[in-house]
């Protein structure tokens, strides 16, 4: 299984038509394949939004696109509030094979990694000894890393019932020591957070 996450930046104020014509056009995009999630941003870089695709390989990927394009209602006709658009293939880690659906969040973080070369080994082994205990606080969503589009990346996300929900878990996951993995700060050279919502339409809330 991989995923397409595809991050578009839209014109101040369009967010939420964007959102409309998309969730329309969808009702017909799902008759091909179905999204895992669909967030917009509301913390951190604005007038975002993500739509994340699960595939079962890059042919699969190739085949679906190809007859969603043939339909006269793919892609959505939401050209003039584009401002920039990025895709990027991931693999999920061996311990989030997949997306959950139902009501989760509503409060979703989405964190996001730039590491060391050749680091992402040691960071998974990490990851694996220590998610069960964080677990027990509130689930991970999904961890998966970059294996097309910038590369050494790897992005965690992270469902709250609020933003003082997020807060307190944070708090009592460092406290105890739970969270996060011990060792490998040295190997992490950039980190970056959002806070997403996500829409109507999307498979998880």
């Amino acid at each position: 299984m991989l995923y397409e996450v595809r991050t578009y930046r839209l014109k101040p104020r369009t967010q939420n038509e964007a959102m409309k014509r998309f969730g329309e056009a969808y009702e017909s995009r799902k008759d091909f394949s179905e999204i895992s999630a669909f967030f917009y941003s509301d913390i951190g870089p604005l007038n975002e939004i993500i739509h994340i695709w699960p595939y079962e390989d890059l042919q699969a990927r190739t085949e679906i696109r190809a007859k969603a394009a043939a339909s006269p209602n793919w892609p959505p006709h939401m050209t003039e509030f584009l401002d920039e658009q990025l895709s990027e293939i991931f693999i999920p880690f061996p311990f989030t094979p997949e997306f959950k659906t139902g009501s989760i969040g509503p409060v979703f973080e989405w964190r996001s990694y730039t590491i060391k070369p050749h680091s992402l080994g040691g960071i998974q082994e990490r990851w694996a000894a220590a998610i069960e205990e964080r677990e027990k606080l509130s689930p991970l969503l999904m961890a998966m890393s970059t294996e097309l589009g910038p590369l050494n990346k790897f992005v965690h996300i992270w469902p709250y019932e609020s933003l003082n929900h997020r807060a307190e878990v944070r708090a009592e996951a460092a406290a105890k020591g739970i969270w996060p993995p011990k060792g490998g700060g040295d190997e992490l050279l950039r980190q970056d957070n959002k806070i997403m919502y996500a829409a109507p339409f999307s498979p998880l809330q």
